[in-house]
């Protein structure tokens, strides 16, 4: 079983190269940290001060994680995850795969693993690009000092662990409902209309048990300013336990499917 579940994985790695996914994770990872330094070089005049302040890494942290955690983390999950299980419809391979010596756990679990894998890979590469946000402008503009305080690495891995684990019950979701709807545009289009009513169930008292509003619950908590409805809930145990219980149900829904693909 696991020998084959291996071999599932690294077959189904393989074909995420023929996905936009694979590119989304690239661009979508960089793509705040280049807005970051592009607005840095242009408007440099206050840099030095500003690499000289005590908390400038957890300011760069903060500013960094602003639209990803409400726009580009979510989005960048729902548009992923799909492309990625449209594989097999798009290339009409179902019943080809499912024509090959694997159980249908294996199936449903190598493809899931993949899905998280990439989205490892993102959080890897946006952690680096926040740190090259901070590094390419002290390169390129003279007189900007490196900042003095060292990077207060185990608090960002912890929060990266937290907005990974936020961003899990969309990915599940996603994947659900990918596997259940042969047009791509059905899942996406229902995990938009959810991003969006994970927005405006913010400010409502039980706003914490939309499951795709973690990631945003996470990042304004603190934020005096940010209307947010105010829970004592652990967003980040709900987020897991969405996690489990739309991985349970979207491999029983594909273990019962009676035409997979």
């Amino acid at each position: 079983m696991t020998y084959s579940f291996l071999h599932s994985f690294q077959s189904e790695w393989l074909k995420r190269k023929r996905s936009l996914a694979s590119w989304m994770v690239v661009l979508g990872s960089f793509f705040t940290p280049s807005i970051i330094i592009l607005a840095r070089v242009i408007y440099h005049d206050k840099l030095a001060t500003l690499y000289a302040t005590p908390e400038f890494w957890k300011m760069l942290w903060h500013s960094s994680w602003e639209s990803m955690a409400i726009f580009l983390l979510p989005l960048g999950v729902i548009l992923a995850t799909s492309l990625i299980t449209q594989l097999e419809y798009k290339n009409n391979t179902w019943k080809q795969l499912h024509t090959l010596p694997l159980a249908y756990p294996t199936v449903f679990f190598s493809k899931l693993l993949v899905i998280i894998t990439m989205m490892l890979q993102f959080f890897i590469l946006f952690n680096i690009g926040i740190y090259l946000s901070a590094l390419i402008p002290y390169l390129v503009i003279s007189g900007v000092p490196y900042p003095k305080n060292p990077i207060p690495y185990w608090d960002f891995l912890k929060e990266d662990a937290l907005f990974f684990i936020d961003c899990l019950p969309i990915l599940a979701f996603q994947y659900l409902m990918s596997l259940q709807f042969k047009n791509f545009l059905a899942g996406v289009g229902i995990g938009f209309l959810l991003w969006i009513g994970s927005i405006s169930a913010l400010s409502w008292k039980y706003g914490y048990m939309v499951p795709y509003s973690y990631t945003m619950y996470f990042y304004l908590q603190g934020n005096s300013q940010a209307k947010i409805g105010h829970t004592e809930a652990n967003i980040h145990l709900w987020a897991l336990g969405y996690f489990v219980v739309f991985t349970i149900v979207g491999y029983l829904l594909y273990l019962n499917k009676k035409e997979k693909g």
